[in-house]
């Protein structure tokens, strides 16, 4: 989930993230509060399953990028897509219509209050949807792969306990 929205170039700056240290330890406290997108594993596990290619992949990040909160669906200009990914704007739209088609993305078309067009919003429950059938599957395949783990022992090897000073001397 990103933290902050995207500031405009005069506005004040954006207020400190309370972030857990981890993060700001692995990343860097500037960079982790210039914000982040919380997104699942599985999207980037399923991507081959779910049939995207990168660009598909790379247009569904930067939409959850703009999801920060459930209940307010991302909206973000195609111009801005197209500037985050080096595409033209056409390439997006056309990206976002095959994520559609697969059931993924909706757009929802937006009105100014006098008639005036406005960026799409974009729902991403049929993308919810999809992981959600996935998991199981998923996390069948994560509970063998650990259970296999587990059984394995490594020849030759017996845990013995660190020696003493003494027979160290």
């Amino acid at each position: 989930m990103t933290a902050n929205p995207p500031q405009e170039k005069d506005a004040t700056p954006a207020p400190t993230i309370k972030t857990n240290k981890a993060s700001a330890d692995k990343w860097g406290q500037q960079v982790i509060e210039l914000g982040f997108c919380l997104v699942p594993s599985l999207l980037l596990r399923a991507q081959q399953r779910i049939g995207l290619n990168p660009t598909q992949l790379a247009v569904l990040l930067q939409l959850c990028d703009f999801w920060w909160d459930k209940e307010r669906k991302p909206f973000p200009s195609k111009e801005t897509l197209a500037q985050r990914l080096s595409l033209s704007e056409r390439q997006v739209q056309r990206y976002i219509a095959e994520l559609e088609q697969a059931g993924l993305v909706q757009r929802i078309e937006r009105r100014s209050s006098n008639g005036g067009k406005l960026s799409n919003t974009y729902d991403l429950s049929g993308l919810v949807k999809r992981l959600q059938e996935l998991e199981p599957e998923f996390r069948e395949i994560e509970e063998s792969a650990k259970a296999a783990r587990k059984a394995v022992t490594k020849r030759g090897y017996k845990a013995t306990a660190k020696p003493s000073v003494e027979a160290v001397r």
